[in-house]
């Protein structure tokens, strides 16, 4: 019999702001400590995508943000649970980013994205956003 696997649906910002891409640094308390993301979080029931980014964004980095743009979703097996990202481009609204969850943030030009430590999750987010903002140029 093989062991049942969770699977979680969770969302992510790819957020712009003046030509840079955020990313965040998950903290060493979190699972995948130390690792760089989008970030997002876990879909509540009855909750949309959109929603549940917003809401997200509000608790970990206290912005508001305006969802611009749908990525393709993608699944990616981990040993112990299966994640399925529906990611976002997004820009910030309002507020100043406060740290409630993550260690660090950074700013950087799209073509530097791939010299930060991601978790293997959001390697087919970057791909998918740097194929959509080289068809934007």
């Amino acid at each position: 019999m093989v062991d049942a696997v969770e699977h979680i649906h969770v969302t992510c910002a790819v957020i712009n702001h003046d030509g840079l891409v955020l990313a965040a640094r998950r903290s060493a308390s979190m699972s995948l400590p130390l690792k760089w993301e989008f970030p997002g979080g876990k879909i509540d029931k009855g909750e949309s995508p959109e929603e549940c980014l917003k809401r997200e964004l509000v608790e970990e980095l206290g912005i508001q943000v305006c969802v611009r743009k749908n990525l393709p979703v993608t699944t990616h097996h981990y040993p112990t649970f299966k994640v399925t990202l529906h990611p976002y481009i997004c820009s910030i609204n309002s507020g100043e980013i406060v740290l409630n969850e993550h260690d660090a943030i950074t700013w950087l030009p799209p073509e530097k994205l791939y010299t930060l430590d991601w978790s293997e999750a959001d390697l087919p987010v970057i791909d998918s956003y740097l194929a959509e903002h080289k068809a934007a140029i």
